[in-house]
């Protein structure tokens, strides 16, 4: 959005248009809780428009854009409120008949049904009751609302949440689910698809109703393929996850085919809630499924996101596992619309995730992917991981041996700090695992585990790694220090999505100071 307004300020009208269709609804919702008549706020917004083309050019920092604006239609209202007066509606505006026939009866309750429920918002207080027009009805998200409204993402949870109680207190959950957008906990003709076997298990005690899909996957890891279940690719990807990670392969097999089935069937419910974290890992997981959905007829099936990545009191927020029943219990029905604009970028990014070529992913981070807030920085973050154009060494390795050096030399130490800092990339022990043991073995290690019998595995306790020691090899402080490259002298044979890299001169190395990545022209 920000490179709209930055080409509308240059005098691009078709920027402009773009902004007032984003930001209609929004400034619509901010008039009319001012003005208290739809007309008039719908005035006082094209008059703000208005306004703000004319003087935009004055604008001098773009990101400051929601909040000038808002002003400049709270603006427009007092001087409507000042001029003030009651509006006549022609007769024939009323009668005017249409093509669609429809029962009167259904007329009549809906437009009471509506009314229970404005009545109800009504009441709320005023800072409670614009989030939930925007929120809910309007469906901006909470980053939008946000920037609109000058406050904090948390505190307008806690508006919601607060919302969401008073008003379940005064309406039945039917007259919700009929009338506003997803203000309710769900039921049981919903299928909801989460990260891990922790957050299903707290979800399956009376935070929802329906179904709940574990999607058992770690996507950052190894092989992956446009089409995953096509039987060449899971078999090497299977046989891939068997050696490095040690799940059995045929148990890998047998797990997808069972999520698959379930997710296949998707149509028997009402809805689909997708809950998904910010990491890569969640987001790798993410736009698979929305790549995967993109591809089915929905029918009647609605599909919805809930994606987060903090929580009101929690400093360092690295998953839905972290939450509390009470917490969980706050994120219940806040879910939003999964629409053609999500389902089309978690596609494009998939496609590029599972390319070959990472260039095709790094242009795709140059565009705006605002619609899924977390993807970007996710999959930034994976780029981040290839080896680099300085040592040979992706951002896993760098960041190990940084922690290393600063004094940290217990393996679950070490795991700790590097997945605080590198919390984007939502890594599993198991991952981590194999990434240091990479970084032990000869040749050339950049590494020494003392006190290590053998590496922990799949399904078993990491005991073996009690009493270990982490320290660089004299190889290991050269590669810190620049004066070696760590993949020119030991070779390389690993997977980054879709890409394979192979031998001494990889193709692909990233560039940590100009944070893209680099193709060599070369592959030996």
């Amino acid at each position: 959005m920000l490179h709209v307004i930055e080409n509308a300020k240059q005098g691009d009208r078709q920027a402009f248009e773009y902004i007032v269709r984003h930001y209609t609804a929004m400034a619509n919702a901010v008039a009319y809780e001012k003005l208290h008549d739809f007309q008039l706020a719908e005035d006082a917004v094209q008059e703000s428009f208005t306004e703000a083309f004319l003087h935009l050019s004055k604008l001098r920092a773009v990101e400051a854009f929601p909040g000038w604006f808002k002003a400049i239609v709270i603006r427009q209202c007092y001087r409507i409120m000042r001029r003030k007066h009651h509006r006549v509606v022609p007769y024939g505006d009323v009668t005017q008949s249409t093509e669609i026939q429809v029962s009167l009866t259904d007329v009549i309750e809906k437009r009471e049904l509506q009314q229970l429920v404005q009545d109800s918002i009504a009441r709320l207080t005023p800072n409670m009751r614009i989030v939930v027009q925007l929120f809910y009805i309007q469906g901006y998200s909470l980053q939008e609302i946000s920037n609109f409204l000058e406050t904090s993402v948390p505190v307008l949870k806690k508006r919601l949440f607060d919302a969401r109680r008073k008003l379940k207190g005064a309406l039945p959950v039917a007259d919700l689910i009929s009338v506003c957008n997803h203000l309710y906990e769900g039921g049981k003709g919903v299928l909801h698809i989460v990260n891990g076997d922790s957050v299903a298990a707290k979800l399956r005690q009376g935070i929802v109703q329906g179904d709940i899909l574990v999607w058992r996957e770690v996507y950052p890891h190894g092989p992956v393929f446009l089409d995953p279940a096509v039987l060449d690719n899971r078999s090497v990807r299977a046989q891939f996850l068997e050696q490095t990670l040690g799940i059995p392969r045929l148990e890998y097999i047998q797990s997808s085919k069972m999520q698959e089935k379930t997710l296949a069937d998707f149509n028997k419910y009402e809805e689909v809630v997708l809950w998904f974290e910010h990491d890569l890992f969640d987001q790798t997981m993410l736009c698979y499924l929305l790549h995967w959905f993109s591809e089915q007829p929905l029918l009647k099936t609605k599909l919805n996101l809930l994606s987060i990545g903090e929580y009101p009191g929690i400093e360092l927020f690295r998953g839905l596992g972290q939450l509390s029943l009470e917490q969980m219990e706050t994120l219940s029905g806040t879910w939003k619309s999964i629409g053609t604009k999500e389902l089309d970028l978690g596609r494009a990014f998939w496609k590029a995730y599972a390319s070959q070529d990472p260039q095709l992913l790094q242009q795709l981070l140059n565009k705006d992917t605002s619609v899924l807030p977390y993807a970007h920085d996710a999959f930034q973050c994976h780029l981040s991981r290839f080896p680099s154009t300085h040592n040979g060494l992706g951002i896993v390795e760098q960041t190990t041996l940084e922690m290393v050096c600063a004094g940290i030399h217990s393996p679950y130490e070490l795991f700790e700090h590097v997945g605080n800092k590198l919390n984007n990339l939502g890594m599993g022990d198991l991952q981590y695992w194999h990434i240091l043991k990479e970084m032990s073995q000869d040749p050339y290690p950049l590494l020494q585990i003392r006190g290590l019998k053998v590496f922990p595995a799949y399904n078993s306790a990491s005991v073996s790694f009690r009493n270990c020691d982490v320290v660089l090899t004299d190889f290991g402080n050269c590669v810190m220090d620049g004066k070696e490259d760590w993949v020119a002298k030991k070779g390389i044979d690993e997977w980054y999505g879709g890409v394979h890299l192979q031998g001494y001169f990889p193709r692909w190395r990233w560039n940590s100071t100009l944070q893209t990545i680099h193709d060599t022209g070369i592959e030996v």
